[in-house]
């Protein structure tokens, strides 16, 4: 999860560095014991860096030193930090605008381990059924144990049509597996949607990039659209999504909430202490909503399904999140590449950090299986012989339905969490519909 910051930063410390042994001796005689030991400390590194370029067997220039060093720096805080240049900064500018050249998934450094956060739906990496969780230990014959999560993607990243080879560990797995992928221009829609039958919607965001609110909410007019003006409940797919923009993850709870906290943030600077409240403007009718959640539902991902849980708007189904509770700040610096920091942590309205814990479901469902229970070899009242004929039967066949329609795709048929999802949602409206009838 990050936030953009338009202000430019001044890198002051950068400057010390060139001119360290200048700048620490004129300083040194007005500035406290605490002071002086600062300077120390980087007189300590303007010292490093002078014996590296005097001494280093190979000639190498001041502005490769300083990024390596800016490098080590926010590689030793988390694992969400870190330095971006111009190319790497430009690139991921584009990103959050959905199109970008690579293999679809998001990464992070798990326990000193390259991990994925998530896959990105239709993308090389989840068609070839890498998943959340999954450790990718070498890329090509590098092994990924001592490459900073900037080094990774560079890595990753390459023209589209071009051939790249990573080795994963799983859960089950006895050795590394080889898995061969093909760079594409990955282009992401990030709001996808359809009916799933009668008065049932489904929404599936699959990251929060720029017009990620804006896709969503015609997405829902759409579909209120096709159901006669209303909808009986939605289905609201937060599975793997690995997060994205904060403004659109706020966006996007206040779509379902019409007052009260979203998510704060909290941080040490007075601009990372932040708070964002619903609004009733453009807040959807009160149907019920079901939210799916997994693993490789993280940051943006949990900030909807935590204010909706503990507004009681959604119920949510699936398994545990990923649990990445920290917001980075993109600050662009001087020379046009950027800095990516953790700034704050964020919190869920009941002021519970997810950070490393994730979001609990309501309702666990593992992803599972759809298996048939029976056979259809039992026998029914209709194939004993003599047999009574039902009353006012005409030639056999079930009277015509004409308020159902089934749009379920064979592959939603066998999705065990959204089968879940919409018999709850059901259930749900029958609950309701028993509710409203008038007594006898």
């Amino acid at each position: 999860m990050f936030r953009k910051h338009r202000m430019l930063f001044p890198i002051l410390i950068f400057a010390a560095v060139i001119f360290g042994g200048v700048l620490a001796g004129g300083l040194k005689s007005a500035v406290g014991a605490e002071e002086r030991s600062e300077y120390s400390d980087l007189e300590l590194l303007t010292d490093v860096l002078t014996i590296v370029s005097r001494s280093y067997v190979e000639e190498v220039s001041m502005k490769d030193l300083i990024y390596g060093a800016i490098n080590g720096m926010l590689a030793s805080l988390d694992p969400h930090s870190s330095f971006m240049p111009p190319e790497m900064y430009k690139e991921m500018q584009v990103e959050t605008t959905g199109e970008f050249g690579g293999l679809g998934m998001e990464v992070t450094i798990r326990d000193g381990i390259l991990t994925i956060v998530s896959p990105i739906e239709d993308t090389p990496a989840f068609r070839a059924g890498l998943k959340a969780e999954d450790r990718i230990v070498k890329i090509g014959d590098k092994p990924t144990n001592d490459l900073s999560i900037v080094e990774a993607v560079d890595l990753m990243r390459g023209p589209p049509g071009t051939d790249i080879t990573i080795f994963i560990m799983r859960e089950g797995f006895e050795r590394p597996r080889e898995i061969s992928l093909v760079r594409e221009n990955i282009k992401i829609k990030s709001v996808k949607g359809r009916m799933l039958e009668d008065g049932f919607a489904y929404a599936h965001i699959t990251q929060f990039q720029e017009r990620t609110a804006d896709d969503l909410h015609k997405l829902l007019k759409d579909l209120r659209g096709e159901s006669n003006g209303a909808l009986a409940g939605l289905i609201l797919d937060l599975r793997n999504n690995p997060g994205g923009l904060l403004d659109q993850a706020v966006k996007v709870s206040d779509t379902f909430l019409a007052e009260g906290l979203i998510v704060y943030t909290d941080g040490r600077e007075e601009g990372s202490r932040m708070r964002f409240e619903a609004t009733a403007t453009g807040t959807e009718p009160t149907y019920p909503i079901v939210a799916l959640i997994n693993g490789g539902s993280a940051s943006a991902s949990e900030i909807v399904a935590g204010a909706l849980q503990d507004h009681g708007r959604a119920v949510l189904l699936g398994t545990q999140t990923f649990g990445k509770g920290s917001v980075q700040t993109i600050i662009p610096l001087s020379d046009d590449s950027g800095l990516r920091l953790t700034t704050a942590r964020y919190y869920t309205p009941n002021g519970t950090s997810i950070q490393a814990r994730g979001i609990t479901p309501d309702i666990p469902v593992p992803p599972g299986e759809i298996k048939s229970t029976g056979d259809g070899s039992h026998f029914r009242e209709k194939d004993l012989k003599n047999h009574f004929e039902k009353e006012n039967a005409s030639d056999g066949k079930e009277p015509p339905n004409p308020k159902k329609k089934f749009l379920l795709s064979p592959q939603d048929r066998e999705d065990f969490q959204l089968m879940r999802a919409l018999d709850l949602l059901k259930g749900l409206q029958i609950f309701q519909d028993k509710e409203r009838r008038p007594a006898a």
